[in-house]
C-alpha cells in the first residue's frame, strides 16, 4: 500500500472512531440534534435488539429523546473499533457499555442502576460534511440489572 494511501485510512478510521464517540456525547448531554452530524438524514437505525424501535433518524431522535428522558444519567462508551474503509464506504462494529441511573425506588438509599453491553454495526459513507452512518443495528447482548415493574420503553 502506497504511503499517501496509508494515511488516508487511518485518517479515516480516526475521523470514524471521533463520530462514534459524538454519538455517545450527544446521547449523554441529551443534544439529540447533535445527531444530525453523526447520521446521514435519512439513516435507518435499529434499537429493537435492547426493546427498541427501528426507523429513519427523525423518528428516532424524537424516540431517544423520550426513552432516555426516563433516566436521570445515561452513560454511552464505546470502545474495540473494527473498521474497514473501502474508497467512499465503510463499515464498522464497536462494542458499547451503557450504565444508566433509574429514578430512585422508595426506601432506597442510592440509585439504581442497571448496565447495557453490545455492539453497534454500522454501514457510513463519506459526504461532503465527512463520515455519517447510514445505517446502525444495535445488537444488544446483556443486562445487568432490573428495570422497576411496570418501567416501559416507549414506542
Amino acid at each position: 500500500m502506497a504511503e499517501s494511501s496509508h494515511i488516508g485510512t487511518l485518517s479515516d478510521r480516526i475521523e470514524i472512531q471521533d463520530l462514534l464517540t459524538r454519538y455517545c456525547s450527544a446521547l449523554d448531554s441529551r443534544q439529540y440534534n447533535l445527531l444530525d452530524s453523526v447520521f446521514a438524514p435519512d439513516a435507518f437505525v435499529d434499537y429493537t435488539s435492547a426493546g427498541g424501535i427501528s426507523g429513519r433518524l427523525p423518528e428516532v431522535k424524537a424516540w431517544l429523546e423520550k426513552a432516555l428522558g426516563q433516566f436521570p444519567m445515561v452513560q454511552h462508551y464505546v470502545t474495540n473499533f473494527d473498521i474497514l474503509v473501502d474508497g467512499d464506504n465503510a463499515k464498522s462494529r464497536c462494542m458499547f457499555y451503557n450504565p444508566m441511573v433509574l429514578p430512585n425506588s422508595e426506601g432506597k438509599r442510592g440509585p439504581d442502576l442497571v448496565f447495557f453491553g453490545g455492539y453497534y454495526n454500522d454501514r457510513l459513507v463519506r459526504t461532503l460534511a465527512g463520515w455519517r452512518i447510514t445505517e446502525r443495528v444495535e445488537e444488544s447482548t446483556w443486562m445487568y440489572g432490573r428495570l422497576p415493574g411496570g418501567f416501559e420503553i416507549p414506542q
